[in-house]
């Protein structure tokens, strides 16, 4: 037993040998492996951090926006708008105050919390007020992106009120499902489209280039609040122009020929 032991020892110190060596056969090949094992090892407390910020989005809208609030077609296509509107109070604080859940919707912020502070300690990241105020900032206009995307499909229910009513469903299953991966190995064309017509890339990905340092530009932290209030604005007028419909229309809900009836 003892001996075995010996010999193990003796091979991990010949082949650490052998390692070194093969190493040190030029600073080319020592910097090759050291550079590249530390982009790997940046790389994979970086990917903890995008989950851990697409986590705190989502589940910040669950805390705030549960519902069907932030599945606004669900609301629209089953004629539930009207127990909004009929209301004594303004629609923007229906939207804003019906879907707060703290308890049941507050499962994802937990390890969204956990995941962004182990991966700030892995990094040794200098956290300040303004690097929490740059959170914050971000945080608040990921939101924006996907409600506003969100509202934007999910407003196609005040005109096709059957066919879209789950369309938010698939809406944000898109979001969710491309928003935790890093988006740099794109080509210049589909980097565009996940910024753009489909903003994955706006929820976690931008913001988080921003937050770790990695786009120090002034365009790093501005481009995302400039993304969130076009969207917005888009978002706003599209909403409106369909509420004014379905201020004329109606919902079928309660019809005989309704497809609730």
């Amino acid at each position: 037993m003892v001996a075995s032991v010996r010999r193990v020892f003796e091979l991990w110190g010949l082949y650490a040998r052998l390692d070194m060596l093969y190493v040190l056969r030029g600073p080319q090949i020592a910097l090759s492996f050291y550079v590249s094992d530390l982009i790997l090892g940046m790389a994979a407390v970086t990917a903890m951090f995008l989950l851990g910020y697409a986590l705190l989005v989502r589940g910040t809208i669950d805390v705030f926006f549960n519902y069907n609030i932030s599945f606004i077609s669900r609301r629209i296509g089953r004629g539930q708008l009207d127990h909004v509107l009929v209301q004594p109070q303004p629609l923007w604080m229906v939207l804003l105050t019906e879907g707060f859940a703290p308890v049941t919707g507050a499962g994802m912020l937990l390890p969204g919390l956990l995941l962004i502070g182990w991966s700030v300690e892995q990094l040794q990241l200098s956290v300040t007020f303004a690097w929490l105020a740059l959170l914050a900032l971000s945080l608040a206009c990921s939101i924006v992106v996907v409600l506003a995307f969100s509202y934007a499909w999910g407003s196609l229910a005040f005109w096709a009120p059957r066919s879209a009513e789950e369309l938010n469903s698939s809406t944000w299953q898109l979001l969710t499902q491309l928003d935790v991966f890093p988006l740099d190995p794109l080509p210049t064309l589909a980097l565009t489209g996940l910024l753009t017509f489909v903003p994955a890339g706006l929820v976690a990905w931008y913001p988080a280039r921003a937050l770790l340092g990695i786009d120090a530009s002034p365009l790093g932290w501005l481009g995302l609040p400039a993304a969130a209030l076009v969207l917005g604005s888009l978002c706003l007028f599209i909403f409106m122009r369909g509420l004014a419909h379905y201020g004329r229309t109606g919902s079928t809900r309660y019809l005989s020929y309704g497809h609730r009836r």
